[in-house]
C-alpha cells in the first residue's frame, strides 16, 4: 500500500494483469496528479497453472482455457479473485473509508476482475476502472448486477490494435454495460494492449471530477 499524502480519505484497489504483479502499477502513482490525498492498494494475483500457457504457473486472477479468452470463462476462479478483492475494500470500509470514496481499477485480467466486482457492488463506489479488458462472465451480467452497479461511474478504456484482447471483445462489453443501464464512460486509443500517455491524462481527468464532485 502507499499514500500520496498525509491522512486520505479516498482509495484505489489497483489490480494488475496477467503475469505481473503488484508492483506493476506503483508508478502510476507518480503519474496522476489528483487532487486530494489518496490510499493506493496493490494487491497480488495468486499464483496459479494458465492452461494457455501450457499450464505454466504464474499470478493471474483466473485461468485462461483457450486462445479465444472468452470462450470458456474460469467461473470459479473469477468468483474467487472478486472475494479476495472484497477483502480489501471491507478492511478500507471498516477503517473509515466510505464506500463512496473507493476506487476499483484494473489493467486486461485485473480490469476483468473490476468489472465483475464492480457488477456486484452492494453499495454504490465511487468509481470503476477497467483498461484494455472485457466481461469475461458476460452471460451472468444481466441476472446479477446490483442495483448499486448501475450509480457506479465506470470508466473503460482499450487500444484499437489490441492483439490480447480483442477490441471487438471490449466494444461488446461496453455495449452489454451501456444496455443494463450503467453509467460508463469510453475511451479508445490508436495503441496495442498497454497503457500510454493520452489515457493516463484522461484517467487523472475523470479522477478528478469523480473526487471533487464528492
Amino acid at each position: 500500500a502507499l499514500d500520496s499524502g498525509k491522512n486520505p480519505l479516498y482509495t484505489i484497489i489497483w489490480l494488475h494483469g496477467l503475469g505481473a504483479d503488484g508492483h506493476d502499477f506503483v508508478p502510476m502513482v507518480d503519474e496522476l496528479k489528483l487532487p486530494v490525498a489518496v490510499h493506493y492498494i496493490f494487491p497480488h494475483a495468486n499464483k496459479i497453472p494458465v492452461t494457455v500457457n501450457g499450464g505454466f504457473v504464474m499470478r493471474a486472477w483466473y485461468d485462461i482455457k483457450q486462445p479465444a479468452i472468452h470462450a470458456i470463462p474460469d467461473e470459479t476462479g473469477i468468483r474467487a479473485s472478486i472475494q479476495q478483492i472484497g477483502a480489501f475494500i471491507a478492511h478500507e470500509i471498516a477503517r473509515g473509508i466510505l464506500s463512496e470514496h473507493i476506487f476499483v481499477a484494473g489493467f486486461s485480467q485485473g480490469g476483468a476482475i473490476a468489472l465483475e466486482l464492480g457488477l456486484r457492488l452492494n453499495t454504490p463506489f465511487a468509481g470503476i476502472l477497467a483498461f484494455s479488458t472485457y466481461l469475461p462472465l458476460a452471460k451472468l451480467a444481466a441476472q446479477e448486477i446490483s442495483p448499486a452497479a448501475k450509480l457506479t461511474p465506470i470508466f473503460m478504456a482499450h487500444g484499437k490494435h489490441d492483439g490480447v484482447v480483442p477490441f471487438s471483445l471490449a466494444e461488446a462489453s461496453r455495449t452489454q454495460l451501456a444496455q443494463l443501464d450503467c453509467r460508463l464512460t469510453w475511451q479508445e486509443y490508436p495503441m496495442q494492449h498497454s497503457v500510454c500517455a493520452a489515457e493516463i491524462e484522461d484517467i487523472q481527468h475523470w479522477l478528478s471530477k469523480k473526487i471533487t464532485a464528492s
